[in-house]
């Protein structure tokens, strides 16, 4: 009887947790419109503004402060824009300043004309690089900045120095947004404790349901004036369209979770990460950790070995029934050469062969012990192969 599948790919998507679904099956029985006046149009307007609360506790801002999206690509999008303005500093949002390891939806999915984006090189830990951003933002004189730096790296679990960079951004008069998709249920990722402007989250990340995100921001009174969803003037007129109930409200379950097990869970799942790093460095004590010896994510791991080819690496793990991934999956499906490990400076070889490995809260032992003895099982294959054949 084969062995049934263990998916270690949660950075990808979390599976759906057993509240989210619960939520999502009790949404889906609400027949009105959250913008219907009716008794059934009101039911559906209060499970919108449960879940709102409920994910504004991750961020740590009052509920009217977050804002619901189709996801964190579009939050992003919302919020990347020279049209922002905060209380207290009228003048305009004249540069975007962009982490070297950010997420596709932050590289590509801003408003900014080219020519105002710059970006900020990272260390060979994958950490931006806070003195070249101390730099940049000299050079800039008088005009206002936007940063956008990840909380966490969605390939190597790299923990970003935020506070740091947001101290630096607001000496000089600028703002910062903040990618928490990553972070968000593993370490604290509210206003207070990064430091942020702007936060934006997915739902799918934390083990909610597809199709939901949410943006938040951490002063009353900021406003963004030109917005690329336009129509109804739902969400107060920043994202117009008929609220998806369902995935906003397992969006809210989700977080909820997620925040109330952080601390347990984050050491569960690190000593699993560990272990399983501790497996492949007993089998191949060349191996790379990525970000190995910066502040991670406790339930990441990024690695390669400079003769294993990712590609060939991923089918044969599909194959033994072991779901991981080679970076983003958001790539079209494509295994392609990592912009995060480029920018960390890994060799082109080695980072070719660069697989993730990201836990969460169905992961078990069982399931890191099975791949690493896949993995070693398929490495020692291939090398044994090239040997014969040469």
């Amino acid at each position: 009887m084969a062995q049934p599948r263990a998916y270690l790919d949660y950075n990808a998507t979390a599976p759906l947790v057993p509240a989210a679904r619960q939520a999502v099956l009790a949404a889906l029985d609400l027949p009105g419109n959250a913008s219907s006046i009716h008794t059934e149009g009101r039911a559906a307007r209060a499970r919108i503004e449960f879940a709102r609360q409920q994910v504004a506790a991750i961020a740590g801002v009052p509920a009217a402060q977050v804002v619901f999206t189709a996801g964190g690509t579009e939050a992003a999008n919302l919020a990347l824009t020279p049209h922002l303005a905060t209380p207290g500093n009228p003048r305009p949002v004249e540069w975007l300043f962009i982490a070297a390891g950010e997420h596709p939806c932050v590289l590509k999915g801003h408003r900014f004309p080219q020519a105002r984006t710059r970006i900020v090189p990272l260390t060979a830990d994958s950490v931006i690089d806070l003195a070249v951003l101390a730099a940049m933002l000299a050079e800039t004189g008088d005009s206002r900045v936007m940063l956008a730096l990840q909380a966490a790296n969605n390939e190597t679990g790299v923990l970003q120095p935020v506070v740091e960079a947001a101290s630096l951004v607001h000496a000089s008069g600028g703002v910062v947004v903040c990618d928490a998709v990553q972070a968000a249920g593993r370490i604290d990722c509210s206003v207070a404790a990064l430091g942020a402007d702007l936060l934006f989250f997915s739902a799918h990340k934390l083990g909610g349901p597809k199709g939901a995100g949410a943006l938040a921001w951490a002063a009353a009174g900021t406003h963004i004036s030109r917005v690329p969803v336009r129509g109804g003037g739902q969400e107060r007129g920043l994202r117009a369209g008929t609220e998806n109930i369902a995935a906003i409200a397992g969006f809210g379950a989700a977080a909820e979770v997620a925040l109330g097990a952080r601390e347990a869970e984050m050491e569960r799942l690190r000593r699993l990460r560990d272990l399983l790093e501790g497996r492949l460095a007993a089998m191949f004590p060349e191996i790379e950790i990525f970000g190995g010896k910066a502040h991670r994510l406790a339930n990441t791991s990024c690695f390669a070995l400079a003769d294993a080819s990712a590609e060939t690496l991923l089918i044969a793990l599909d194959l033994e029934g072991l779901a991981v991934s080679s970076g983003s999956a958001c790539s079209s499906g494509k295994v392609e050469a990592s912009h995060v490990l480029s920018a960390m400076g890994v060799e082109a070889t080695l980072a070719k062969g660069a697989l993730r490995v990201s836990l969460g809260w169905d992961s078990k032992q069982a399931d890191v012990e099975r791949f690493a003895e896949a993995y070693g099982k398929i490495v020692n294959g291939m090398r044994a192969r090239r040997k014969r054949a040469a």
